[in-house]
């Protein structure tokens, strides 16, 4: 019979498994063997110890981000307030230039009739005054030569 076979009958048979430990570790070298291996596999109080020291120190890092954590949400929504405020007066001053907008719209086509206006004006003017112009000239021609 193989040593393979030998194993696997073992692992099938929970009963002789337990009564070849028992054995075993009635032999004094073999149970020193299992103890050394399985001490290599156990944690000592200087392991946990240490593990603990690391945890406390994760657990202190962990604080200290969260608090930074924290104040970066204070500024982040400090900084959306002020933007949310930039935001609405970004807008009044958009309505603002829309108003002015309009207003010089007006204007300009107050402007354009006043211009058509002044030349209307000034056109009435010529038109009324050149005959009366054109009577002094000769008048006063006429007060020259006699």
């Amino acid at each position: 019979m193989s040593a393979d076979r030998i194993v696997e009958l073992f692992e099938e048979d929970v009963g002789a498994r337990k009564r070849l430990a028992e054995l075993l570790v009635g032999v004094p070298d073999v149970r020193l063997a299992i103890i050394n291996a399985v001490l290599r596999d156990v944690a000592t109080k200087s392991d946990i110890d240490k593990l603990n020291f690391r945890l406390n120190g994760l657990e202190d890092r962990l604080g200290r981000l969260e608090e930074r954590i924290a104040r970066l949400e204070g500024r982040i929504n400090g900084l959306e307030d002020r933007i949310s405020g930039l935001e609405n007066r970004i807008d009044g001053l958009e309505r603002r230039i829309d108003a002015l907008e309009g207003r010089i719209g007006n204007l300009e086509r107050h402007v354009a009739r006043l211009d058509g206006q002044v030349g209307l004006l000034v056109k009435v003017f010529i038109a009324f005054n050149l005959p009366m112009l054109l009577a002094l000239i000769g008048i006063l021609l006429k007060m020259i030569f006699m």
